[in-house]
């Protein structure tokens, strides 16, 4: 056990950990300046109610990283562990119908435990990139990676289940990040282009059943809410009053900040303009309180770990931890991306949280088993760059 920590440790990605370290804690900081405000107001609550509840999710986030870090990476692709993944992931995505509650976004996603609220969609996001780096390495290893007609049909059945499954919650956001994320891995895979082609041709043509599945089975694509945010999207400014608001006063945060912000707790916009400026528009309150310089320095954080990923990716000839390196990348980076697009009016509000700032439980453990995940394969690496 002794000379595995030794190991362990020197080959410790310490640059890796204490950037998403800081940026949890950052996270927890404006998650107390932003809620504070909203618990009072809102819900009469004590205005660190979110606060509390954040080092909660905290203390129980960091375990599950360094226990993510410990355990080998290549497990992961071991056909019981495949299928206890999968098992997990579609009875909570399943039950979520049945139990499920809704949030801030309008979706049902998440099943209440008592003690904390789980969102199955969440865990979807790493089931994925662990599923498909796994059977994709088999597929590499094996020969068959650019024979499409072999063993190409599990990981599609998979993504339209998880697809329509996430979609009947009206979860468009973590739809579209796993979709992304799903391409992304088996991108990395080392599949020839013509085959990644064809393969990005037939998740599209799995996307568009499924949204008529969708269609047809449940009358959740075209809602009041979507239907609103959409017209939003195009012009908020006519709609400030009602699905535009939160636009609008992020907006309004966002200008107010300038350069250097207004100073820590000191936004207006979290005083009952600014809906949930704890979740999805965390990043407005950053912006006013701290200015650009707050926001570039989240960003740079985020920046970096999703160029982490992507470094570790390029540098290891193991084809599994090039896609779960790949994988998780991609998840931090394109929920930045919805998450910001939406606060920013790039793209429809959709409900995303910003990676390890927001809060949110599930979001912050998940992350940071996906960080651990990562932390992983970069140690091994690092092992595999001494023995050459």
């Amino acid at each position: 056990m002794i000379p595995y920590l030794k190991r362990f440790f020197r080959n410790f990605d310490y640059a890796l950990f204490f950037v998403y370290l800081a940026l949890c804690l950052f996270g927890l900081v404006m998650i107390y300046s932003a809620s504070m405000g909203w618990a009072v107001l809102n819900y009469g609550w004590e205005p660190d109610y979110f606060f509390d509840k954040q080092k909660i999710n905290l203390a129980l986030a960091i375990p599950v990283f360094f226990l993510m870090a410990f355990f080998p990476y290549k497990h992961y692709k071991r056909r019981f562990m495949m299928q206890l993944m999968l098992f997990v992931m579609f009875t909570l995505l399943i039950l979520v119908h049945f139990i499920g509650t809704g949030g801030a976004s309008g979706s049902q996603s998440w099943i209440h435990l008592g003690f904390g609220n789980i969102q199955p969609s969440e865990i979807a996001k790493i089931v994925i990139v662990l599923y498909f780096a796994g059977i994709f390495t088999k597929k590499y290893e094996n020969g068959t990676l650019n024979k499409l007609n072999e063993s190409v049909g599990p990981p599609l059945i998979v993504l339209f289940f998880v697809f329509v499954l996430i979609m009947m919650e009206t979860d468009v956001g973590n739809t579209m990040i796993i979709s992304f994320v799903a391409i992304s891995v088996i991108a990395a895979s080392g599949i020839k282009f013509k085959s990644f082609s064809k393969l990005v041709g037939l998740i599209g043509i799995v996307i568009t059943m499924g949204l008529l599945a969708i269609y047809f089975m449940k009358d959740t694509l075209i809602t009041p809410r979507r239907l609103g945010r959409l017209e939003a999207f195009i012009n908020p400014f006519d709609y400030e009053l009602d699905y535009g608001f939160q636009i609008v006063n992020g907006y309004i945060a966002i200008g107010s900040g300038g350069l250097k912000g207004l100073g820590l707790g000191n936004s207006n916009q979290k005083f009952g303009y600014l809906p949930e400026p704890h979740t999805d528009f965390i990043m407005a309150i950053i912006a006013e309180e701290l200015g650009l310089i707050g926001v570039l320095i989240v960003l740079c954080g985020l920046f970096f770990i999703v160029l982490k990923g992507i470094m570790i990716a390029l540098s290891t000839k193991d084809p599994q931890a090039r896609m779960i390196a790949a994988g998780i990348s991609s998840i931090i980076g394109f929920q930045t991306f919805v998450n910001l697009g939406g606060m920013l009016g790039i793209i429809p509000l959709t409900g995303v949280t910003l990676p390890f700032i927001s809060f949110g439980g599930t979001s912050i453990i998940i992350l940071s088993a996906a960080i651990g995940i990562l932390m992983n394969v970069s140690m091994f690496v690092k092992h595999e760059k001494t023995k050459e």
